[in-house]
């Protein structure tokens, strides 16, 4: 009896749940303890990625912490920002390959997988609440229907969440490295100077921190006030400010190219996924320029798909404001394992 009860305090002591959303950016790990539905955090830390040479190390760091030390972490999930082949990823923007056979035999964690980023964000979207989403298109949404996910940071990345008798199961993507489309005289010109910059133009290079400096280094044709240079990291931050406080109209032409193709891409995802139960945009760019992306240009590029407009028209489109999404659905994945 003794025996029993001592396996029961161990298996109760190893239920806990570390989660991970790595960027090519920063790096958020997560303690979260299973509950039904959605994982309640315990603790959680953001650190910069390339601070650290590889995941074992930084969880190392993380779990110095008195509140991880000892926990009994049972299962763990990370979003990486790459494909994942066998549990094995190697970072698209970053010079890591992470395993997840690795992270378990180094913190002696029972079952650890790895997922695309935005795949595992999609986990969340679920059991996202009212408050942590921003309708830009109300829609009629259709329970049955599938969802779709795109998320543009320093990256661009895109999820499809197909209805499967009623469960959402989302799709890895690295749609954001598809070619871009360009729809206007405008985005001709965007089209050329990248095709002439990179030797081909991919969505993400329009669709990111990076792709907002590349429609600035198009639109100005003389030196901007709000931003001395574009290399600065800083960049993306100061042309979006300038932008919406109406300060450089090269600015403004910058971020009015960015919400366009944004609009038009998640139109793209949406179409592609039939995603009549809801169209969502992650990422940490979207919470920041809202007021451009609920001012009409967003929806207009959005519908703007021929024949498919009626569709689109009816497929409600959110933002997503929780900026710890990737985390959590990372933590939901999880705790189904």
């Amino acid at each position: 009896m003794m025996e029993n009860e001592s396996e029961v305090k161990e298996q109760s002591g190893r239920r806990m749940i570390l989660a991970g959303d790595i960027g090519g950016t920063k790096t958020l790990l997560g303690l979260f303890e299973p509950q039904d539905g959605r994982p309640a955090p315990i603790l959680a830390r953001a650190f910069t990625t390339l601070d650290y040479p590889g995941l074992p190390e930084m969880i190392s760091d993380f779990a110095s912490d008195p509140t991880v030390r000892g926990s009994g972490v049972a299962t763990a999930c990370f979003g990486v920002a790459g494909p994942v082949l066998d549990d094995v990823a190697a970072l698209t923007n970053v010079p890591w390959r992470v395993s997840a056979r690795d992270v378990e035999r180094a913190f002696d964690i029972r079952r650890a997988v790895l997922l695309n980023d935005l795949e595992a964000m999609a986990h969340a979207v679920p059991v996202l609440s009212r408050d942590e989403l921003h309708p830009i298109q109300l829609g009629e949404p259709v329970p049955t229907g599938n969802m779709a996910l795109i998320a543009a940071g320093t990256g661009l990345g895109q999820s499809l969440l197909h209805n499967v008798d009623g469960r959402f199961i989302p799709s890895p993507s690295e749609g954001g490295h598809a070619d871009y489309a360009a729809r206007t005289e405008s985005e001709i010109l965007v089209l050329r100077d990248l095709t002439q910059r990179y030797g081909r133009a991919s969505v993400e290079h329009v669709l990111s921190g990076p792709g907002l400096v590349n429609l600035f280094r198009v639109t100005h044709k003389a030196p901007c006030l709000a931003v001395d240079d574009a290399s600065d990291p800083d960049a993306p931050a100061l042309i979006t400010a300038s932008a919406l406080a109406r300060r450089c109209r090269g600015c403004i032409d910058a971020l009015h190219l960015f919400v366009d193709a944004y609009g038009a891409e998640a139109g793209n995802v949406a179409v592609r996924g039939v995603a009549t139960a809801g169209v969502f945009i992650g990422g940490g760019i979207a919470p920041k320029i809202l007021p451009a992306l609920t001012d009409g240009r967003f929806v207009r590029a959005f519908v703007d798909k021929g024949p498919m407009r009626p569709l689109l028209s009816r497929m409600p489109v959110q933002v997503i404001l929780n900026q710890d999404a990737g985390l959590l659905g990372a933590a939901v994945h999880a705790a189904t394992l």
